[in-house]
C-alpha cells in the first residue's frame, strides 16, 4: 500500500507542478544520505524519502463495520488503522546553485499545500479504494527530532527540507465474523419481583 501512496505522489506532483519543471526533474524515493543520486535518477531531483511510519492514534476508531454482502449475510470486521506515512522532501538541482534548489523546493511547495487531502482522481491503487480521501499535513513539524543528528546519521550535508505526512487507511483483517442477516428487531422486558 505504501508503493501506492509513493506513485500517487508522484502523480500529484505530475499534475501540479508546471510542465517545464516536471519534465526536467526525476522524482526519486532514496535516502538524501552522501551517495545521492542513486543510479537510477539523475540530477535535477525531487527526492521524497519516507523516514516514519506509525499510526494516528487520534484518528483510531474501535467500532467493527458491518457489511451486508451480495447474498444478504453481514460480515463484520474491524476498522481500519490510520496511519501516518512521513516523508522529507529535498530538490536536488544539476548545477549546485542554491537558488535553483531554491526555485524547485518552492515550487513542490507551492503544489503540495494546495491540496488538504490527497485527490481522488489521483489516487493509485489500492489508495483509490478507501472510504475517504487520505488527509494531509504540509509544513508542519515532522516526528524527526534533530534535523542535525538526521544529516549526520546520513552522512550528508543538511539541505532545505519539507515534511509532508500523508494519513493512509489499512485495513487491520478480512471479513472475519459471518453472522446471520437480521431480518427484525423485537425488544423483551421481564419483570423482577419487588420485596
Amino acid at each position: 500500500m505504501i508503493d501506492d501512496l509513493d506513485k500517487t505522489l508522484a502523480e500529484l506532483l505530475r499534475h501540479s507542478l508546471q510542465p517545464d519543471l516536471y519534465e526536467q526533474v526525476a522524482i526519486s524515493f532514496a535516502p538524501p544520505d552522501h551517495s545521492f543520486p542513486p543510479s537510477t535518477c539523475t540530477l535535477p531531483a525531487i527526492d521524497l524519502f519516507l523516514y516514519d511510519v506509525r499510526e494516528n492514534r487520534d484518528l483510531r476508531a474501535n467500532e467493527r463495520i458491518a457489511e451486508r454482502g451480495a447474498d444478504g449475510r453481514i460480515v463484520v470486521r474491524p476498522p481500519s488503522v490510520r496511519v501516518d506515512c512521513s516523508y522529507l522532501i529535498t530538490a536536488w538541482p544539476s548545477s549546485g546553485e542554491y537558488s535553483d534548489e531554491h526555485h524547485m523546493i518552492g515550487a513542490v511547495m507551492a503544489a503540495l499545500v494546495r491540496y488538504p487531502v490527497l485527490p481522488r482522481p489521483l489516487l493509485q491503487g489500492r489508495l483509490a479504494d478507501q472510504a475517504l480521501p487520505p488527509p494531509v499535513t504540509a509544513l508542519q513539524a515532522g516526528s524527526l527530532h534533530s534535523m542535525g543528528e538526521f544529516w549526520q546519521a546520513l552522512g550528508g550535508k543538511p539541505k532545505v527540507a519539507l515534511h509532508y505526512t500523508a494519513t493512509i487507511a489499512v485495513q487491520a483483517g478480512v471479513g472475519a465474523e459471518d453472522e446471520p442477516p437480521v431480518l427484525d428487531a423485537r425488544t423483551r422486558f421481564t419483570a423482577t419481583g419487588s420485596t
